[in-house]
């Protein structure tokens, strides 16, 4: 980053922001780097919540009733009548029994899976799942198999290969992936899990609060609410706060609060966190988020780059422009910058070799003109 301060003297910064940033933008859609502000399209801040008056409103409130930190882990002095109130309202607004909150999306998917599963199973993992997906079912000591990314005919052949070698089988995805954008076929990796009697788990991490109705998620916006064994999803990206949660049967979290090793040896998310969630939560279930206007914005963005003669791919607010050589996204990355547009290039080991890209999250916080800059600065690049 530090090699940016040498693009632009301040006067011509401050120009271009000027032409880039109303003033009513909203924080989110700005970050500061080397001292500089830039309009941000790495955030997966998507709703644009993390600033929301409700959020800080809730969390401050907390502030001034619970204090700063939570003191302990939930099972000793830490857990607070507010943690349960969140995990109640996460199972109502997911559909299922109950939920259990995680300091961290990373944190949850690393300590869900050794819970559940161990020597005697199979986690059947999409290609491109995330890492802390692939860690947790590494940490389990069950066997991982992968299976090609969004191909639910594949996962089939893999069923009725190994299914039988197994006592119990995982089949795990994202709903919306984060690198690529694009969404799982939820209805058929249900379907191919249900033949071959296997649990399916669903990150819905980059879906939480821009999909289904009230941003519920994919999952209820394939019709599959109540269905899915293990939906996980993070309170850190649309919802602009932080920490993750898991919502499944009530055997299944009863059992993760006594058995989930990151669960029982982290300290509680302090209650000014907890706070600001249920109050996103709140917001989702009164409709006061724009999540599919987000989506809206994302097919005219994928349009108008196409029409510049990109490779753009993704189904949702997450737009990957693909360039392949991990210098060109670079490059094009600082060209960016130059204009005051903040894009991370995204290169190898993190996605494959030769797909490199600029990633583009699409914020509820950006305006059409800042948009618009981007199609145009690509356009010229």
């Amino acid at each position: 980053m530090d090699d940016w301060k040498a693009f632009l003297d301040d006067r011509e910064r401050r120009q271009l922001l000027r032409r880039l940033v109303p003033s009513s933008a909203r924080a989110p859609a700005l970050a500061v780097r080397g001292g500089r502000e830039y309009v941000d399209f790495s955030s997966n801040d998507y709703l644009g919540l993390s600033s929301h008056p409700a959020l800080v409103a809730a969390a401050r409130e907390a502030l001034d009733r619970f204090g700063v930190g939570s003191g302990a882990s939930r099972l000793m002095s830490g857990d607070l009548e507010i943690h349960h109130e969140l995990e109640d309202s996460v199972a109502t607004f997911k559909g299922c029994e109950a939920a259990l909150v995680f300091n961290s999306g990373y944190q949850a998917n690393t300590g869900i899976l050794p819970a559940l599963f161990g020597r005697r199973d199979a986690v059947l993992a999409d290609q491109l799942c995330h890492a802390s997906q692939l860690d947790g079912a590494l940490l389990s000591r069950a066997r991982l198999l992968r299976f090609r990314h969004n191909d639910p005919e594949h996962l089939e052949r893999m069923l009725a290969k190994h299914r039988g070698a197994f006592e119990r089988v995982l089949v795990m995805t994202e709903s919306v992936f984060s690198m690529d954008g694009d969404l799982a076929p939820l209805p058929a990796l249900l379907a191919a899990s249900r033949r071959h009697r296997c649990l399916l788990m669903v990150d819905e991490a980059h879906a939480t609060g821009v999909f289904g109705p009230q941003g519920r998620g994919c999952v209820e916006a394939e019709g599959l609410a109540g269905q899915v064994d293990l939906v996980m999803g993070t309170f850190s990206k649309a919802l602009g706060g932080f920490g993750a949660y898991l919502a499944a049967s009530r055997t299944v979290i009863d059992t993760l609060v006594n058995t989930a090793r990151s669960f029982i040896y982290s300290t509680a998310l302090p209650p000014t966190v907890i706070a600001a969630d249920l109050a996103a939560l709140r917001l989702c279930l009164a409709g006061e988020t724009r999540g599919e206007e987000l989506l809206r914005r994302a097919v005219g963005f994928r349009s108008a780059l196409r029409g510049k003669g990109w490779t753009v791919g993704g189904e949702s607010q997450i737009v990957p422009v693909l360039v392949g050589e991990s210098a060109l996204a670079v490059s094009l990355s600082k060209t960016l910058a130059e204009r005051g547009i903040l894009a991370l290039p995204v290169r190898p080991p993190t996605v494959p070799e030769g797909s490199a890209r600029l990633r583009f999250s699409l914020t509820a916080a950006h305006t059409d003109r800042q948009v618009a800059a981007v199609v145009e600065a690509l356009g010229e690049a």
